[in-house]
């Protein structure tokens, strides 16, 4: 029972950071198209996304879950 609620919480997890990585660059792309971005605004998105994708990769690792 207690591995049965580890993968969904796992699985809720992994949905989470995944919805996390598709916000940072969902609101990259809105943020390119209101206008141009400084060379810090375009770097700052580029570690967000980093982080974002980082934490992800963490979690399946960590889980050994794939959503």
């Amino acid at each position: 029972m207690t591995r049965t609620r580890c993968r969904v919480l796992s699985c809720a997890e992994h949905e989470g950071l995944e919805f996390e990585l598709l916000d940072v660059r969902t609101r990259g792309q809105y943020l390119t198209r209101l206008r141009s971005l400084t060379r810090e605004e375009q770097a700052e998105w580029g570690r967000r996304e980093q982080r974002a994708l980082a934490s992800l990769v963490d979690h399946e690792l960590e889980h050994g879950c794939n959503g």
